[in-house]
């Protein structure tokens, strides 16, 4: 997997406590931080995915369908 190199500030505590842990397992502080990193996006893409259909159904730029449309299409009418 390629690689890219940034530079950010994170607040001490949490770059101190990255340290400990990987100091405490033999394994990298980045391997850590990559792990957090790609947890969160999962999270993040997900949760604001949801609030953009929602700003999308309150703009009306959502297609919506009735219950009936539900139920026809869904094949279970009578």
């Amino acid at each position: 997997m390629a690689t890219t190199v940034i530079s950010m500030r994170i607040p001490t505590e949490l770059y101190e406590r990255y340290g400990w842990l990987a100091r405490e397992t033999g394994r990298p502080r980045s391997l850590y931080m990559n792990e957090a990193l790609q947890e969160s996006i999962d999270r993040l893409e997900y949760e604001y995915g949801i609030l953009k259909q929602v700003e999308d159904y309150r703009a009306g730029r959502l297609k919506t369908y009735g219950l009936d449309e539900v139920r026809v299409r869904c094949g279970l009418t009578d």
